[in-house]
């Protein structure tokens, strides 16, 4: 295969907004329930229905808008898309089309060790539509409007990323913004962050595209880098066989890794756009455009180059920790006016933490231990009046009951007082009489000898003593 061609790639992302109600009427927006359940008579298109805009989704992409630096209009305007399809009772979509709500803006992503920054074309609002349900032993199609209407940001990207890693880290990068403005979800299983990528082949020296080829639905980072390999792979086959890249729509299928044609590739004119006639144009209040851009939000990907370059944090770390936004406030409140040490709070957090909601398969909103008992607890390591193996005792004692946390301090670190610089000097002095062997080892510079003599130390004190105090006096002793 020849090196001489480039990839095209632009990025259609669809991003379910988090609004209690749909987009056009008052219907319930939450994913699930009985098939038809969340329905009103303006999602299942009956004659005479009127659409209300939902203020709330509006608010939201203006949000998004500021924090990708776009263009936000003095009015937007809402257009019908008309095109049949079974899932869309109305006959056609009410979307956005000459007047979006968002036009400009990038997203900055990791291209190799670099920064890359990607212009976006637009971000528009649009309803998404209900879902069919293929029956193949009953030969039959059912159709689930219950996503019908729920509100969508569509984010468009300029055709600037050149390889599936690039898309792969818009898409990341993407989801990371919109879950930390909390407008939206984020989930990929259940199709609230999903895209449509349009890939194109030409010539290196060429100025003008190739045909450009979409694939529609690809909901999880893997499938974005998977079906993208697979289009180029087939493109620049076609190409260097002579035989011609057709402009059409292909879905990925995972099972056998490669993409298949859905159907040739419509136009806008296709669609026969046009003003929706039930919606006037939306006006922004400035006063709201003004309020929103005036809060100072620290966007993800500062906030990673503060936890890397301020906080000391190491990139495991900051994946965690920016994971999931709950996780995010847990940890800068965990740091916020405690002076507690951020690896501290950091290494716990990723941890300890992690591990609890792992084994117990739940989130950080779900924890009953709040962010004060938490740093008690790392308050009393960092001053070593408990050690790290203590501190987990603690929080093993408290997950089910955060009320029990003094009597769990109290029940852990009784009998630590025995445990002075004098006594503990006793029992070091007694360790090393009966492990020469040992301390000759140490002395020849076998370090990790250390350890074994700490363990020693630890296992007479029943555990009680401070492993970093035992350290200090093993060391004091043998460099007499």
């Amino acid at each position: 295969m020849s090196n001489n061609w480039e990839t095209v790639i632009g990025l259609e992302v669809h991003i379910q907004l988090n609004t209690k109600s749909k987009l056009f009427s008052g219907a319930p927006n939450k994913f699930g329930g009985v098939a038809n359940s969340q329905t009103s008579l303006i999602d299942l298109g009956y004659p005479g229905t009127l659409p209300v805009i939902n203020e709330e989704a509006i608010v939201m992409a203006i949000k998004l808008g500021v924090a990708l630096d776009g263009n936000i209009p003095e009015q937007t305007v809402f257009a019908r898309k008309n095109y049949f399809y079974p899932d869309l009772p109305k006959g056609y979509q009410i979307s956005q089309f000459d007047e979006p709500i968002i036009s400009g803006g990038f997203l900055l992503i990791e291209a190799g060790s670099q920064e890359k920054k990607i212009n976006l074309t637009r971000a528009h609002l649009e309803e998404d539509a209900g879902k069919s349900i293929h029956i193949p032993n009953e030969r039959l199609t059912g159709l689930d409007l219950n996503r019908a209407g729920t509100p969508l940001i569509e984010v468009v990207s300029e055709p600037e990323m050149r390889n599936a890693q690039e898309a792969v880290s818009f898409m990341k990068n993407l989801r990371e913004l919109v879950r930390h403005l909390q407008i939206c979800d984020g989930n990929m299983q259940e199709g609230s962050f999903r895209c449509d990528a349009n890939i194109s082949i030409k010539r290196s020296q060429d100025k003008k595209l190739g045909t450009k080829v979409e694939i529609k639905n690809l909901n999880s980072f893997k499938f974005v880098e998977n079906a993208i390999n697979f289009e180029i792979a087939r493109q620049i086959n076609r190409l260097e066989n002579k035989e011609k890249i057709t402009q059409e729509t292909r879905l990925y299928d995972e099972k056998t890794g490669e993409t298949k044609t859905m159907r040739t590739k419509e136009d806008e004119n296709d669609y026969r756009y046009f003003s929706d006639p039930d919606l006037l144009p939306v006006e922004i209040d400035k006063n709201k455009l003004k309020l929103i851009k005036s809060i100072a939000i620290e966007l993800p990907l500062d906030k990673r180059k503060r936890y890397a370059t301020v906080l000391g944090l190491n990139q495991a770390q900051i994946d965690t920790l920016l994971a999931d936004p709950a996780l995010t406030r847990f940890f800068e409140k965990s740091i916020a006016n405690s002076a507690l040490p951020p690896k501290l709070a950091a290494n716990w957090i990723t941890g300890e933490i992690m591990k609890y909601l792992k084994d117990q398969n739940i989130n950080i909103k779900q924890i009953k231990i709040s962010v004060e008992s938490f740093v008690k607890i790392l308050k009393l390591i960092e001053t070593d009046k408990c050690t790290q193996n203590d501190g987990k005792r603690i929080l093993r004692m408290i997950w089910e009951d955060e009320a029990l946390i003094e009597e769990a301090i109290k029940k852990t670190l009784s009998g630590k007082e025995n445990f002075n610089d004098e006594n503990l000097r006793k029992i070091v002095s007694k360790v090393l009489n009966e492990h020469p062997k040992q301390i000759e080892q140490y002395l020849s510079g076998k370090n990790k000898i250390l350890g074994f003599l700490v363990g020693q130390v630890m296992k007479v004190s029943a555990g009680k003593a401070d492993p970093k105090s035992i350290s200090k006096l093993i060391k004091d002793k043998l460099n007499q």
